[in-house]
């Protein structure tokens, strides 16, 4: 069946549903937070992707959606799937070394690295001027927001915010290949069941690794935590966000990522009574600039759109 052409701008529809996930995931930090008292996050990480495919998989089997693996998909679908994996795993290990708050610093790189890589892999996704001038003032409001908590570097921090920096890499580059593989042409289902497989079976190697497998006392608030983290972050989420990349220029979504931590910070201040400052109202709004910014330009050739 012929595609639909893609949207080369963000619309209305896509910019509400970014909101609801980014609000989503900032929420998840905080049910992590929460939860980490009983469960550890790698170990958080691997039930979540486990409880998340099979709950994706039946969904598919009651909507008859054939998984096909010889289609030219399914080594693609492993390496993203290993790259989300690597993703989380250097998380979980970098949070070893660093504070949370420079973490999310060195994490929301992520969408240099998506621009870059859609510049160079996506036909029709050039990098320009106006693009890096709004990226670089959303990724300046995260870094106003949590500039308080930055201080001097210790060396082991230092390592801690390598390994983030390269976390934010492989988030980077699970995101470029949906986009410029084989993936592109099959649903968004089918590219979520590749990750959710695949690291359903390397978090929890990776938990050991780590040595993040004991499991003290479970709350009803704990687990209704980590059912959140399964049936609406990597279940439903997840999804929708596949299905996104799927349609709309992937570095002007990814902008709309720096609104995540924000979020987070808004939400913890809600349900956690901790402080909002000026300096967060102030990244809020360099944020939402940046944003605008990458979705207001630059122009564009058009390009062919049949594949």
């Amino acid at each position: 069946p012929a595609m639909t052409p893609r949207p080369g701008k963000v619309d209305l529809k896509a910019i509400a549903l970014l909101a609801i996930l980014c609000a989503s995931w900032g929420l998840q930090q905080i049910s992590i937070k929460i939860a980490v008292q009983s469960i550890p996050p790698a170990l958080q990480g691997g039930i979540r992707s486990i409880g998340a495919a099979v709950l994706l998989y039946l969904w598919m089997v009651a909507r008859r959606e054939k998984m096909v693996f010889n289609d030219g998909t399914f080594w693609w679908g492993v390496a993203v799937g290993l790259a989300f994996s690597l993703e989380f795993l250097l998380i979980y290990w970098g949070l070893e070394y660093t504070n949370a708050s420079r973490s999310v610093i060195f994490l929301y790189t992520m969408p240099f690295f998506t621009a870059l890589g859609a510049h160079w892999f996506v036909p029709g996704e050039s990098l320009g001027k106006a693009q890096l001038v709004g990226l670089s003032c959303a990724f300046l409001g995260v870094v106003t927001a949590f500039s308080e908590s930055m201080g001097n570097p210790q060396s082991t921090m230092i390592m801690g915010d390598t390994i983030l920096l390269l976390a934010a890499f492989f988030w980077a580059a699970a995101t470029i290949m949906v986009k410029a593989s084989s993936l592109s042409r099959i649903r968004a289902s089918s590219v979520l069941l590749y990750q959710l497989v695949v690291s359903a079976v390397l978090l929890p190697l990776g938990a050991v690794l780590l040595g993040q497998t004991e499991i003290t006392h479970a709350t009803p608030l704990i687990l209704g935590c980590i059912a959140y983290q399964i049936i609406w972050v990597a279940f439903i989420t997840y999804l929708a966000w596949f299905w996104l990349i799927k349609t709309y220029p992937a570095s002007k979504l990814s902008a709309f990522l720096f609104l995540t931590p924000l979020f987070g910070v808004l939400e913890g201040a809600v349900l956690l009574d901790e402080h909002i400052t000026y300096r967060l109202l102030t990244a809020l709004v360099m944020v939402c600039i940046g944003i605008y910014i990458v979705n207001r330009g630059p122009k564009k050739v058009p390009v062919s759109t049949c594949d």
